[in-house]
């Protein structure tokens, strides 16, 4: 075997090495730096170089992980531009009535944490008092992505300016009532103060980087400048276990968005005990995050700090730091001095020289206090840091203590996420601890008091005017006074009326036409942002990339390999389109930055979002409620939809069950239209609700779901009958009756109603010709364009008879005095028509695709699922049967004849 020392560095290398003497000296150097003062010092000194070399712009790989110490030494942070001492108090009373507020809240049982904001209370008041600009400034202000279990201390801050009372914090968790707060950050239950729901945790940190990066399309569009707004996430070290919380980082640094900031309270624990028990989690995510091209800032260690480092001349403290697992630094947090003498220095020789020379009480105030997010100059320096970076996204990695103020009962305590509340005495001392002018007295039956220094006082008045110098309160969530956009011309959506003749028409490419003539609209066209997950080609909109271009913040440096076809592929600067990528996570936190737009920069955008439909509501069902809690507006477009349309592709790409899950979301206006015409009024209506004129008692802060379809099929013109659209839009209309098709059934036939949705009209109406033709039953066909709004009327129309009001639900009004049973199918599980079962008058019984999809053609796939038009056939002869209104053997003669 070869001796590796024997091989010349060349031999290693692909490259040629021009000066192996030069090189050879180096290595020496390292060689004899390692006898004479240890690896430590060799690594030490190799980190350094590496650190100058990237400083002065040479091309190396980047040092993953640094020294567990702070990225800003003391003597370079700047000086706090404000009243240290008079935040101090601000703080002290957040933290008071943060912890108050929990604890009053759990006599009542609904919980609350108390934990979470005591360790990042200064993360928060650093960036309150200085740095998060609000929205009386100009431009849009900075938008705050706050950690969800971190809300009292938000809401007790409310209370201190004035914008909240006693009476809303003692509601804390209780809304029933009208005037209570929610327990996280909702947008839809306080709309005044909430912009973005995150307590879905890894949400808040995706939803962040493509926030960030909506506010540059806004920008570099001509929409609105906003490049004066920056974006702030707060988030947990056990919350970047998400894989949605690491997932765009890349994205970030690609695209140099440094209008964005993540601060991760580091405190060390998650919900059950440590984050990393066995190792650090600060320098995981320094790795993970400098390996993804961002600014990394460490703050982890307050000043107290600064004498031992100056005692650490053999680098032997550092080292020890780098080594002790974030479960033994927990422990600390709890033990004596004692202890920490022996297990911490107690390890290395020169470390137990070191601690000869420091007191009992430093040891205590290093171990137990002095965390560099605890202290507001560490703080303002790393913010301060972070804002005047250019060039990339910046992460700053503040260590805390969870439960920190609170006492030796929480403090790093594995159980404190659950823990509720203090006791009497507790509070007292932690009165005590803030230096809070709250007298024994003010416990009255063991009730523990709000703190307030006075609307008047200097705290407050301080508060306010860092605030109004900053651009008004914050966090807060404007509406906009905006004036309804203008409807696009009539002709847009009645081209669709005609019909398509015998061109075979998928109602997909029907969508992506209306959609080509609606960016073309010179009112409203430049606001459309459509956004697919790479998979434009697969819908047709391949064409739109010419004319529109997809968006690039560096344009496009290259000459396209398709450069002289006509549908070329455009990046732009200015580009309109949102190709994402395979990423349906990333596509869905585009879509509720652009749907949102109306609010957080006035300015109202409409998007939508295309996607396979088994790739939507299965996999992002959490953003899409996260959408309806943001109070998003927009198109959701599951194409490709269906159990059974997508030939060969089989059980994983299958979708019987997306309008099922649209259905649990009470934001989500779910339609699974059948025709192009259908369509076009969904969609006409969609823009009039959420941005143009608001019928009374509409809520615009609502989105549409649609399914379309791949499958090629003759598009019918739209019927003439009276109040047609507004049908559609209500959820079912008649089709047709068997006359109307031209089949002439007998006199006095047996007669049934088939209602269908999407595709599965096509085979109902396949059977409603079977049916008269070869059984003498006349069928009339109906469209069901929303199984889910004919529930939802029904619903509301249950609920006001229970306020007695008379309201009969539109389904049962439509169907008045409709012959026959009822019989439902859809290209989706039976669950999906069932929705209406129970006030449909009429007989009713329903078909679907139950079970997992498979791969076949389209007609063996309906043959296996049992919806095809000959099995509507065998099953509506069997719902007559039953009636006594078809001899039963002719079921089984069906059966036999069509080979079922």
């Amino acid at each position: 075997m070869t001796d590796p020392k024997a091989i010349q560095p060349s031999e290693l290398d692909q490259l040629p090495d021009r000066d192996p003497e030069e090189t050879a000296e180096w290595q020496a150097s390292l060689d004899a730096v390692t006898k004479a003062a240890g690896p430590h010092r060799a690594a030490y000194l190799m980190r350094r170089t590496l650190e100058r070399a990237e400083g002065n712009g040479i091309a190396l790989p980047k040092l993953l992980e640094t020294d567990y110490v702070n990225t800003i030494p003391t003597a370079a942070e700047p000086t706090v531009a404000g009243d240290e001492a008079m935040e101090h108090r601000i703080a002290a009373w957040n933290r008071w009535n943060a912890a108050a507020m929990v604890s009053r809240g759990s006599k009542h049982g609904v919980g609350g944490h108390i934990a979470t904001f005591a360790s990042a209370a200064w993360l928060y008041e650093t960036g309150f008092n200085h740095f998060f600009r609000g929205k009386e400034g100009d431009g849009s202000g900075d938008q705050l992505y706050i950690q969800g279990h971190a809300s009292p201390g938000i809401y007790a801050r409310a209370f201190l300016d004035g914008r909240l009372n006693e009476g809303h914090l003692d509601n804390f968790r209780r809304e029933s009532g009208g005037d209570g707060l929610p327990s996280y950050p909702h947008p839809r239950r306080l709309p005044w103060l909430w912009e973005f729901p995150t307590v879905s945790m890894g949400l808040g940190p995706l939803s962040a980087i493509y926030q960030a990066r909506f506010n540059r399309y806004l920008t570099n569009r001509n929409i609105k400048d906003v490049s004066a707004s920056h974006v702030w996430a707060f988030l947990g070290d056990g919350e970047m276990d998400e894989p949605e919380s690491t997932a765009a980082l890349a994205l970030a640094s690609r695209e140099g968005l440094d209008n964005l900031t993540f601060v991760i309270n580091c405190n060390l624990q998650r919900l059950d005990g440590p984050v990393r028990a066995n190792f650090k989690i600060v320098q995981e995510l320094e790795a993970q995050f400098r390996g993804a091209g961002w600014n990394v800032i460490k703050t982890l260690w307050g000043t107290a700090w600064d004498e031992l480092f100056q005692l650490d001349t053999t680098g032997a403290l550092v080292r020890r730091l780098r080594e002790v697992p974030d479960a033994q630094v927990q422990t600390y947090q709890t033990r004596d001095a004692a202890y920490i003498r022996a297990d911490f220095f107690g390890k290395d020789p020169a470390l137990a020289e070191m601690a000869k020379l420091l007191s009992d009480d430093k040891i205590l105030e290093c171990f137990h206090l002095s965390r560099g997010g605890h202290e507001s100059r560490k703080v303002y320096a790393a913010y301060k840091a972070a804002v005047e970076f250019k060039g990339a996204p910046t992460v700053i990695l503040a260590q805390t203590v969870k439960g920190f103020t609170l006492g030796e009962g929480f403090a790093s305590k594995n159980a404190n996420h659950q823990m509720k509340k203090l006791s009497v005495d507790e509070f007292k001392q932690m009165r005590d601890l803030l230096e809070l002018p709250i007298s024994d007295a003010q416990f009255v039956d063991g009730a523990v008091p709000y703190g307030h220094p006075g609307a008047d006082s200097p705290e407050v008045r301080y508060l306010q005017e860092r605030r109004a110098a900053l651009g008004g309160p914050a966090p807060a969530r404007r509406t906009h006074a905006l004036a309804p956009l203008p409807a696009p011309a009539d002709k847009t959506f009645t081209s669709f009326d005609k019909g398509s003749g015998s061109q075979n028409v998928a109602t997909t490419m029907a969508f992506v036409r209306l959609v080509k003539d609606l960016v073309r609209d010179k009112e409203t066209g430049r606001r459309w942002v459509p956004i697919v997950p790479d998979e434009a080609r697969t819908f047709g909109m391949e064409s739109l990339f010419p004319s529109l271009g997809i968006y690039s913040p560096k344009g496009q440096t290259y000459e396209p390999v398709d450069r002289d076809q006509l549908m070329y592929y455009k990046e732009a600067k200015d580009g309109q389109i949102l190709n994402e990528g395979i990423t349906e996570a990333g596509s869905m936190a585009d879509f509720i930055a652009a749907s949102t737009s109306y609010s957080t920069h006035g300015e109202a955008m409409i998007p939508f979002y295309i996607f396979y439909s088994m790739f939507g509501w299965q996999r992002t069902a959490d953003q899409m409620w996260q959408l309806g809690d943001q109070l998003g507006r927009g198109f959701l477009v599951g194409a490709t939809a269906g159990r059974t349309t997508l030939t060969g592709e089989g059980l994983q790409h299958a979708d019987g069950h997306s309008p099922v899950i649209a259905a649990t979301n009470p934001a989500a206006l779910s339609y699974d239209p059948a025709f192009a015409y259908e369509v076009a009024v969904i969609v006409r209506d969609g823009l009039r609700r959420m941005y143009g004129e608001t019928a009374p008692g509409e809520d615009p802060n609502v989105f549409y779901y649609l399914t379309v379809y791949n499958e090629p099929i003759p598009q019918p013109a739209k019927p003439s009958a009276p109040g047609l659209d507004e049908a559609i839009v209500k959820g079912l209309y008649r089709f047709n009756t068997a006359e109307s098709a031209g089949l002439s059934p007998v006199a006095n036939a047996p007669r049934i109603q088939l209602l269908g949705s999407g595709t599965a009209i096509h085979w109902a109406l396949e059977a409603q010709r079977l049916l008269t033709e070869e059984w003498g039953v006349a069928a009339d066909v109906w469209s069901a364009t929303s199984w889910t709004e004919l529930r939802r009327d029904a619903l509301d129309a249950d609920a006001a008879l229970l306020r007695g009001e008379e309201r009969v639900p539109y389904v049962r009004q439509a169907l008045q005095g409709a012959e026959g049973p009822v019989l439902a199918v859809s290209d989706y599980m039976r669950q999906v028509p069932d929705q209406i079962a129970q006030w449909v008058e009429q007989d009713y019984s329903s078909l679907g695709a139950d079970g997992f999809g498979l791969s076949d053609t389209r007609a063996a796939a309906r043959r296996h699922f049992g919806v095809d038009a000959e099995s509507i056939v065998v099953a509506a002869l069997a719902q007559l049967a039953r009636r006594g209104e078809v001899k039963a053997t002719a079921v089984k003669e069906a059966r036999e004849r069509y080979g079922l």
